[in-house]
């Protein structure tokens, strides 16, 4: 935990400056859904509506929920207390949507695995037929083509995690790089960020490459490259990601009542 110098009062966890750096990339004309396991991309959402993204539609996959109020935070985007929200769909009708490339604009996505495209794995790791490591499934991941735009996150940065190729595609990103995506010609944008604990990175728009944009405070840009099982394009100058304003902060803490980011 690092103590913000926009509010020596207000230390700032990981994790709530994950959310408010995911919060910044959604814009007001957005439809975002995200899957179960979401208690980060939840509060990114309703950050970025209560600031500078009013109109932002936010579905939860567990509980098809559209904008809940997110007071408090819960741990899964399956807890009834979503449904606290403006609506809520079926399941059907949810599926339908992810198919939809005009409809939704943002997808949020991670994995046990990530590659150096993008590329997501939520099955299994290892040899398919003895895998080291066994995920949920596919759940929604194969819609991410479809979509406008890609948001990565996951807590574990690590060379487990990121990994030059994924041993199952369950969650397409850029493919292999700019000659399969050129030719896939697919309806949806690619991924266009990815948040860790450690930094927050984007992609190459010549390699499609996973590129380091800032590093997190406290943060040295050999440690993320040591943290990274791919060669990660690294420009000469990596500025360090700003800390959450005292506002910012402010909001993340009157929903997340329970702590569930502020101790992370």
């Amino acid at each position: 935990m690092t103590v913000s110098s926009n509010d020596q009062l207000a230390p700032w966890s990981l994790s709530e400056l994950m959310a408010v750096e995911l919060a910044k990339r959604l814009r007001n004309d957005d439809v975002s859904i995200m899957g179960t396991a979401s208690t980060i991309p939840q509060v990114a959402c309703r950050l970025a509506q209560l600031t500078h993204a009013p109109d932002l539609y936010s579905i939860a996959g567990g509980t098809c929920s559209v904008n809940p109020n997110l007071g408090p935070v819960v741990a899964s985007c399956g807890d009834y207390d979503l449904l606290r929200a403006d609506t809520s769909l079926s399941l059907n009708d949810v599926v339908l949507l992810e198919g939809r490339a005009d409809v939704l604009t943002v997808f949020f996505a991670g994995g046990l695995q990530i590659d150096a495209f993008g590329n997501c794995n939520l099955v299994s790791v290892g040899d398919w037929n003895h895998p080291a490591m066994r995920g949920p499934g596919t759940v929604g991941l194969p819609f991410l083509s479809r979509v406008g735009r890609i948001l990565i996150y996951t807590q574990s940065h690590n060379t487990r995690t990121f990994v030059e190729r994924v041993d199952f595609m369950s969650g397409p990103g850029f493919l292999r790089g700019p000659a399969d995506w050129k030719a896939a010609d697919l309806p949806g944008g690619g991924p266009q960020l990815v948040v860790t604990p450690l930094c927050t990175m984007g992609f190459d728009p010549e390699t499609l490459r996973m590129r380091l944009e800032t590093v997190h405070p406290g943060v040295e840009v050999d440690q993320v490259r040591a943290a990274t099982g791919f060669d990660l394009v690294i420009p000469k100058l990596v500025p360090t990601t700003p800390e959450p304003t005292s506002e910012q902060l402010s909001i993340i803490r009157a929903l997340d009542t329970n702590g569930l980011l502020k101790g992370k």
